[in-house]
């Protein structure tokens, strides 16, 4: 039986329930309680602070654990990460009060963090000293209320910080977004293979759409060119010869400019829709 920590609170927690619904667990459950059993995919999921995660994970007790990137470089958990997942995208970065401050600056000051390991192991590759204060939770009031001058933060919009009134320094420390990480003891076999496949079925669902459309027969070269698939694309003959229709994946990113493309060069009645999983 597989053993699988869920982020129980904060950003990554209903994304990441919703992504495993998605890939056909925890179907029948309504609740949110320490540890989940899925009896039809024989799974345990275990409900836990997201910072727990990757230290849970590392020490062999659970296979798999949902959580961020930013957190496992914070715990330095012996974990491998299996597949970026695709939501919960941001930024660890540094900020002041002073607009257009340089890293400079810091040096000497005091910085506030929820994120001591990750700031103190950049500091020291950036040769720069400063006094880490470590706070829990948000940061963001730690400038305002004297307790730091400049603070370490996860950011997504920026917006929080703004309304701290506080600025960027610099380029952000690091990126990050929610991960699927596993145990270096978990074993290769049917359960782990089925659950990894399952995950990223819905990601490859997420990243593209499924388009179908008309074009003259003696354009399908050029269309092809421009939605290749993955092997290729799937041809067909309608009724008028001179016609065929064409059905293919492509990017969903990309949809807008490839049914531009397709248009410009004759297609008609391009029809897109959603695709709930994909497996390649």
């Amino acid at each position: 039986m597989l053993r699988i920590a869920i982020p129980n609170k904060g950003q990554l927690a209903e994304p990441a329930f919703n992504m495993l619904r998605e890939a056909g667990y925890l179907i029948e459950s309504t609740n949110k309680n320490l540890v989940v059993r899925d009896r039809s995919n024989d799974i345990e999921f275990f409900f836990l602070r997201p910072r727990d995660i990757a230290i849970y994970v590392a020490s062999g007790n659970l296979d798999f654990g949902i959580t961020g990137q930013d957190m496992v470089a914070d715990s330095k958990a012996d974990v491998q990460e299996i597949l970026k997942l695709g939501f919960a995208k941001s930024f660890f970065t540094l900020a002041g009060p002073t607009p257009n401050a340089d890293r400079t600056a810091l040096n000497n000051k005091r910085i506030a963090t929820s994120y001591p390991e990750l700031l103190g192991e950049w500091l020291a590759k950036e040769k720069i000293t400063a006094r880490i204060i470590e706070l829990d939770g948000a940061v963001e009031n730690a400038v305002r209320l004297g307790v730091a001058d400049f603070i370490a933060d996860v950011v997504a919009t920026g917006s929080t910080l703004q309304q701290a009134g506080l600025n960027p320094i610099g380029d952000a420390i690091m990126e990050s977004e929610a991960i699927l990480v596993g145990s270096g003891s978990v074993k290769a076999g049917d359960e782990t293979d089925r659950f990894i496949r399952r995950v990223n079925s819905v990601i490859v669902a997420r990243d593209f759409v499924l388009m179908d459309y008309d074009i003259p027969t003696e354009l399908v070269a050029s269309a092809c060119l421009i939605t290749p698939g993955f092997e290729s694309p799937t041809v067909s003959k309608l009724r008028d010869d001179s016609w065929s229709a064409i059905r293919v994946m492509v990017p969903a990113k990309q949809l807008h400019s490839i049914m531009d493309e397709l248009y410009s060069i004759g297609a008609k009645g391009i029809l897109v829709t959603q695709i709930a999983a994909c497996r390649l």
